[in-house]
């Protein structure tokens, strides 16, 4: 392992001292809205995860917690899905976002206590929608489920954040403008238009008839394309060649990717819509923009790969290294897979199943929440100016989250797949074949996807373990005292240049 590695790694190493002192006024900065956001992050990752495995759990076990008004699958899915999107993810991009482009721009966070207040007005209106929610006033609109008087709360939270962060990129020292920034920018941008058009569209003064579907999915993808891609991936290209002390690969070939990225991603969410009562050119639409998605995809990829050819042993000490690769790599295995699943030959048989959820997560979760963990593991020590307590739980956290998503989505796929052959068998002459419900001769469709919904709560279960696994370190780095003087970063081994410097 290379002394630049190293470096990396421990806050206190750094070969110029007026550089130091720069960093450290920056990081001081953005400490309590970072702070802030990142701990309610973790908080409503643990909500989000119980009512995850409720809701998981009642896929095979409907009478589980039945007697419970508030928490019938219908609520505790939608509850699980909003605290994990608004309240987990949100918070996290916002801390991660906000530290990157202070870090970037070489500028400190001004004004940092107005942004704490935004910071808790955002909270205060996840909350509100939570409790919206579990009391039965969800708008029954995927990723739009927060009811309209929890929306002005979070838009006004929302423009404090964007305006901090465009302010601080305004006043930033940095010559140069890094592809990062790029990400970060278009995302601040992209997701107050998304969020913006899809309440007024749907909630506010709602559209009639199949607008309402093809409106709901240009939101509900784009804000995963537009919004927390752009940011995980902005956290990738500073990251990894971060932590490895080495430049990206190709600056040209990360352009290419964010540009390809914002032309082509747009249209990509109609293809969700195939076979459905929408316009055959809209459909064609989609599925051309989601093939033309290759490209960025491959370019990102190959970006990162070639920066870590040579330094992949680097994965055996840093723990933010490790979070950041799966994630990288996950990022393109989902990517593709999206853009198979436009194929309408695919479509028929992905659509309506299990599989579907299974991709979902496998953006969401093996993609971004593991970048966002390996992010916080390196942005943390810097703004406590100590390190993370113990290199067991981070490794507990990694290798429990990394085998139950892969788990999960493996099952979730592969359960999908067999459902959506048996389902189309239910159809035409031979509608026998395999009936929905088992029956003396024959079992049924329902009984097929069983083991596979079965797997996905086991899997919940090992995740969630790691969840508390990071929730306990975190807690517990907030806690312990700072330590008089440097301390080595906190590693999964000890590296050997690391032992010879003591």
């Amino acid at each position: 392992m290379s002394a630049t590695l190293t470096a990396s790694l421990n806050p206190a190493s750094s070969p110029d001292v007026a550089q130091r002192a720069e960093l450290s006024a920056i990081d001081a900065s953005t400490k309590a809205p970072a702070l802030y956001f990142l701990g309610s992050s973790v908080l409503w990752l643990i909500v989000g995860t119980v009512f995850a495995l409720i809701a998981s759990f009642k896929m095979h076990s409907p009478t589980f917690l039945g007697d419970i008004e508030w928490l019938t699958f219908g609520r505790a899915r939608t509850l699980h899905l909003n605290a994990v999107i608004y309240g987990w993810s949100v918070n996290a991009s916002f801390a991660v976002a906000l530290w990157l482009m202070a870090r970037l721009s070489r500028a400190e966070l001004r004004h940092a206590g107005l942004l704490l207040i935004a910071a808790i007005f955002w909270n205060v209106g996840v909350t509100v929608g939570m409790v919206g929610i579990a009391i039965g006033h969800s708008t029954s609109i995927e990723w739009l489920e927060f009811p309209a008087y929890a929306t002005p709360i979070l838009f006004f939270a929302y423009a404090f954040v964007g305006a901090w962060a465009v302010a601080t990129f305004r006043f930033g020292r940095s010559k140069h403008i890094y592809v990062s920034q790029w990400y970060l920018l278009a995302a601040l941008f992209w997701f107050p238009s998304l969020y913006g058009v899809a309440q007024v569209m749907l909630v506010f003064e709602p559209t009639r008839g199949t607008v309402q579907a093809l409106v709901n999915w240009w939101f509900a993808h784009n804000v995963l394309g537009l919004w927390f891609t752009p940011i995980g991936l902005a956290a990738i290209y500073y990251f990894l060649p971060k932590v490895l002390g080495k430049p990206i690969n190709s600056y040209y070939l990360s352009v290419l990717g964010f540009w390809s990225l914002a032309i082509f991603y747009n249209w990509a969410g109609v293809h969700h819509l195939i076979g459905g009562p929408v316009p055959v050119w809209v459909q064609t639409a989609g599925i051309a923009a989601s093939f033309m998605m290759v490209v960025p995809v491959i370019v990102t990829g190959l970006n990162q790969h070639l920066t870590l050819v040579g330094s992949a042993s680097a994965l055996k000490y840093s723990p933010t290294l490790r979070f950041i690769v799966f994630g990288g790599v996950n990022y393109t295995l989902t990517s593709l897979a999206g853009s198979l699943m436009s194929m309408r030959s695919w479509a028929e048989i992905t659509h309506f199943t299990h599989y579907t959820v299974g991709h979902a997560h496998h953006g969401m979760y093996a993609f971004f929440t593991m970048v966002m963990f390996g992010s916080i593991y390196y942005i943390l020590p810097r703004i406590l100016l100590k390190e993370w307590p113990s290199a067991k739980l981070i490794s507990l956290h990694f290798w429990a989250t990394a085998i139950g998503i892969t788990i999960y989505v493996v099952g979730l796929s592969l359960g999908g797949i067999l459902q959506g052959i048996a389902t189309n068998m239910t159809h035409g002459p031979d509608a026998s074949i395999i009936p929905y419900l088992s029956n003396a001769d024959v079992k049924g469709i329902i009984e097929i996807t069983l083991p596979y919904l079965q797997v996905r709560s086991y899997s919940g279960v090992l995740i969630t373990i790691g969840h508390l696994a990071f929730a306990v370190n975190f807690v517990w780095m907030l806690v312990q005292p700072r330590p008089v003087g440097a301390t080595a970063p906190t590693l999964f081994r000890p590296a050997p240049d690391l032992e010879a410097a003591r």
